[in-house]
């Protein structure tokens, strides 16, 4: 029963990077560009202030800081690297530089969780980084300093957020959990919103379809599903999960854009699906001989 939830869980969490893998395609083809900040404030705030307006709950003591400290990483500077990196760099070159996620999600896990690195988590990180140079980049792929700092940052923001949101555990339901964190951050950017771009002066139709799916579907859905899991898997396995992102974003390049499919793309997409796989049923195979409770199952809302 064990090994079935958390492969369950693993399914369900998936669909969160395979939403995001939706991000690149919508932002360069239905948001204003070079607005950065405006994507990122009006992705996170609405979704966050209708999940508070429904959940009736503000945070209390330590949760306070707290929640601010999981909203800027998870979501505020996070959203705003990776619309930066979406608007320097080619996908496939933003998604190279942020396959580094799962190493450094190594390295938080093993310092604030005590979490153990094994020769499996390892071979799973060089499959990914083969996985995704395969998949994304391409020999015309050209390097810009600020996007892939941008795409670096994004990815150590990440990892940090990964690793302190199952450390801290949710105190709440995972909806208002969501909402805490996506308000937290869209409050943060905000401000830096008006100071840096301003508010826009029109907005077409093409721009709010744009914005309303990575409203409902990227914030509201998505991180709905990625926070539950965040309780249910370890760090190390949500993080290989955010590779079915560059997965997703390829496929849609390939249907929506007309971009080549090659041999050696869809070698990469089953390395990196390989190294998803390993991880995820490593994580099952050390769940069986573990002593204790699955992740998740302290008493803690749903």
């Amino acid at each position: 029963m064990g090994k079935n939830r958390l492969l369950l869980d693993s399914g369900l969490t998936a669909l969160a990077p395979a939403i995001w893998g939706s991000t690149y395609l919508v932002t360069t083809q239905l948001l204003p560009p070079d607005r950065p900040l405006l994507a990122a404030t009006v992705r996170a705030l609405p979704a966050g202030l209708v999940l508070l307006a429904l959940g009736r709950v503000l945070p209390t003591g330590l949760w306070w800081w707290r929640a601010l400290v999981l909203g800027t990483l998870n979501i505020g500077a996070f959203f705003f690297l990776l619309f930066v990196a979406a608007y320097h760099l080619p996908g496939g070159v933003a998604a190279l530089v942020g396959s580094v996620q799962p190493v450094l999600v190594l390295f938080f896990a093993a310092l604030l969780l005590r979490d153990r690195v094994t020769p499996v988590h390892l071979v799973a990180c060089v499959l990914s980084f083969g996985g995704v140079a395969l998949l994304v980049l391409k020999s015309t792929a050209k390097l810009d300093l600020v996007g892939v700092a941008a795409a670096l940052g994004g990815a150590v923001c990440m990892a940090a957020g990964i690793v302190l949101t199952k450390r801290w555990k949710r105190p709440v339901g995972v909806l208002l959990f969501t909402g805490w964190q996506l308000t937290a951050g869209g409050l943060v950017l905000l401000p830096v919103l008006l100071l840096v771009e301003g508010l826009p002066t029109t907005i077409t139709t093409t721009n709010a379809l744009g914005f309303g799916y990575l409203i409902v579907f990227g914030s509201l859905f998505g991180y709905s599903i990625w926070f539950r899991g965040t309780d249910r898997l370890p760090a190390i396995a949500m993080s290989f999960l955010g590779f079915v992102s560059p997965i997703v974003a390829t496929v849609l390049g390939y249907v929506f854009l007309t971009q080549k499919l090659t041999i050696v793309q869809l070698l990469g997409a089953l390395i990196l699906i390989g190294a998803i796989a390993l991880v995820q049923f490593n994580a099952v195979k050390q769940q069986t001989t573990a002593v204790g409770p699955l992740p998740g199952e302290p008493s803690i809302k749903v």
